[in-house]
């Protein structure tokens, strides 16, 4: 009698819910006995009547019958059922509420399409039930309570661990919000700061793309629950003053403070940083989709003029697309409420403009891949100068931080807090910072970041210049990169560290002793045609008449054609770090690039001169063990002046094949420009601080 009357209730009421919930581990436990009797049941009826009041259900035998009879109705009417796992009220015992004991259930071909979700995360078995998500396809997650009831390691914990094997579209949050209202709010505050690690986590693990994450957080928000619960949710409107409390007070919410602007970031072919800036909502509706316009225009322009430069054959007729690499999107670390993200150039979105430089990157990496199975990796070496403002007879004057000396500690103090704050900003970039001292000249600074894939060296690179310029300008400074800011102090360069990998495995050095350089053959091709067309790379990586200033004998800047196994004269020096074998070499080193040069596109022009070297099978000539300035007579002099570097990229048929014609057009126009304009105004040179 008592079974057809709850039966009886529940398939009344079944049309107007959307599932069942058991709390069956709070009493006797996960282990359902499927088979329990009618007469059994009964027995434990009677158990539980002639307890008297209040009654407390825990009779096993009655409490399965009952759990076996709900499925029976859940299956009948499509209906999920909820099951309490893992931690909870104190009465519960932890050990039977452990998911892995509902084996009887899932094992149990009567109840195989029913779907079930077991709760909380399964706290503190978290793994089990991820477990079983991944194993049948009945069962289903749901992280509330956990969230935000734990630590917040607890939280993120618990929440990876049901990521580890669980299918994304299986994993669902409710807030389990209860007894106060705030509970809700709470919940779902504190569970989408979870999420959000969780997935920036995979993410930077590469786990998931970006779009995937984002794919994932609807999902696990809302998507998932829809379709599992049925539930037809339209998006409504407040609709209209009848809706509104007749206490309404109208609150101010657009709050400068409150708005997130989107930095949209690219770098030019004179290698000047730029942004275009828009809402997050706009950048949410339509520019990640649909990129922004941008004219064409904005590739053929000087260091010193906003416009296209004579013979780079781009004109302010004509638009393309930024279109953002949401793989790049981050918090701005000197402005929170805001985000910045680098951006490729699309003719329209999903096709490539041949002027782009990521693009130019991404082309000629293929090219290395496709051709010889080898990847480039980078790491560079950022020196700058921190300069501080005063007033001299009226007028503005830039002067250095100190007049410290080369590694001073004294140097390293006084630029400490400031040093300290941008080595903290690049960590919240996931970029790493692997040395960093005071330099030769007067105020002048270097920082080495961490060795990766050429593309991510160089989108590191524009981050890590952003950031030092960023938290510079709130002490009150001015950090430049440019190569020679005073003619008579040291100047500073963007040494750029490389090496060749295969299948993840850096193939530069030598497998034996067997190799007189102490490299592979592959790793001494791929130098030997950087070291060829080096006078053209340099109309890349040192694109300013300026940056000739710095190129000089004896500064350590490389200014003869040559290379030198750890010899800092030399433009191209191989290095053996700590924890090498003697005699063998890890990586080459380029000085001859600087805080001027577009680091794509100096990065395109060095692999498209090294796979020139591996096609042609180029040897490396003796290597020079002393000062290269001693061999004057001997040795063939890099260019001295931009306009040499521009001759000889003129004359260089293999760049222009693999970087692509157009683009070295608009190059050699936007350096042609420069030349022209600093040879008439021979002090505006000073005017590149505010540039790089």
């Amino acid at each position: 009698m008592f079974i057809e009357t709850f039966i009886g209730r529940l398939k009344s009421d079944a049309d107007k819910i959307v599932g069942l919930k058991s709390i069956a581990a709070y009493r006797s436990g996960l282990d359902i006995n499927t088979n329990v009797t009618k007469k059994e049941a009964e027995e434990g009826l009677v158990e539980v009547l002639c307890a008297g009041n209040p009654v407390r259900i825990t009779n096993k035998n009655f409490i399965d019958y009952i759990f076996t009879c709900s499925l029976e109705v859940a299956l009948h009417f499509d209906l999920p059922m909820q099951i309490h796992t893992g931690f909870g009220d104190k009465d519960l015992d932890l050990r039977l509420s452990n998911p892995l004991h509902l084996r009887n259930i899932l094992e149990d071909k009567r109840f195989s399409k029913c779907r079930l979700v077991l709760l909380h995360a399964s706290y503190p078995f978290s793994k089990e039930a991820s477990y079983l998500a991944s194993v049948y396809p009945q069962v289903y997650l749901d992280f509330g309570l956990a969230v935000p009831k734990l630590s917040t390691h607890g939280m993120i914990s618990s929440v990876k661990e049901l990521l580890e094997l669980a299918p994304l579209k299986k994993v669902m949050f409710s807030t389990d919000g209860c007894t106060f209202p705030e509970a809700f709010y709470l919940g779902a505050k504190k569970a989408r700061e979870v999420i959000f690690t969780v997935l920036n986590d995979a993410c930077i693990d590469g786990d998931l793309s970006v779009p995937e994450a984002v794919e994932a957080a609807k999902d696990i928000f809302a998507e998932n629950a829809k379709q599992f619960y049925k539930i037809n949710v339209a998006a409504k409107s407040l609709d209209s003053k009848n809706a509104l409390s007749p206490n309404f007070v109208k609150i101010e919410t657009n709050s400068s403070q409150d708005l997130t602007l989107v930095r949209i970031i690219w770098v030019d072919a004179s290698g000047q940083h730029r942004c275009r800036v828009v809402p997050e909502k706009r950048f949410r509706d339509v520019v990640k989709k649909n990129g922004v316009g941008l004219t064409v225009a904005c590739m053929g322009m000087s260091s010193a003029v906003d416009g296209p430069a004579d013979e780079t054959n781009l004109s302010g007729v004509g638009e393309i697309r930024l279109m953002p690499d949401l793989s790049t999107k981050w918090k701005i670390p000197w402005s929170r409420q805001d985000e910045m993200v680098l951006a490729d150039m699309h003719l329209k979105p999903g096709e490539a403009w041949e002027y782009c430089p990521r693009e130019a990157l991404r082309r000629v990496s293929k090219v290395l891949k496709d051709e010889f199975n080898l990847e480039m990796n980078a790491g560079f070496e950022n020196e700058f100068y921190l300069l501080k403002s005063v007033v001299r007879e009226g007028k503005e004057q830039w002067v250095p931080l100190d007049k410290t000396h080369y590694c001073s500690t004294a140097g390293f103090d006084a630029a400490s807090p400031i040093l300290r704050e941008v080595i903290a900003a690049l960590q919240s970039l996931n970029i790493t910072v692997e040395q960093v001292h005071a330099e030769a000249g007067k105020g002048q600074f270097e920082m080495a970041l961490g060795y990766t894939a050429c593309t991510n060296a160089a989108d590191n690179l524009v981050f890590t210049r952003e950031v030092i310029r960023a938290v510079a300008r709130k002490h009150g400074l001015l950090a430049t990169f440019v190569p020679k800011y005073m003619l008579d102090d040291i100047g500073s360069g963007s040494h750029v560290h490389i090496s060749l990998s295969k299948n993840g495995e850096n193939i530069f050095m030598a497998s034996d002793g067997s190799s007189q350089h102490g490299m592979s053959t592959d790793g001494e091709q791929f130098m030997a045609g950087v070291l060829s067309h080096l006078p053209s790379i340099l109309a890349f990586t040192a694109p300013v008449p300026n940056s000739y200033d710095r190129i000089q004998p004896n500064t350590w800047s490389g200014a003869y054609q040559c290379w030198g196994k750890e010899n800092r004269e030399a433009p191209l020096r191989t290095a053996c770090p700590p924890g090498v074998p003697d005699g063998f070499v890890s990586n080459f080193e380029i000085k001859s690039f600087d805080g001027c040069a577009n680091p794509y596109l100096g990065l395109a022009s060095i692999i498209a001169s090294g796979i020139d070297g591996l096609r042609r099978h180029l040897s490396l000539p003796e290597p020079i063990d002393t000062n290269p300035h001693s061999l004057e007579a001997e040795l063939q002099r890099l260019p001295k002046s931009l306009s040499e570097s521009v001759e000889a990229l003129q004359k260089d048929k293999v760049l222009k094949d693999l970087i692509g014609e157009k683009l070295l057009v608009a190059i050699k126009g936007i350096r042609k420009a420069d030349v022209k304009y600093y040879s008439e105004n021979k002090d505006e040179y000073k005017e590149l601080i505010h540039h790089y």
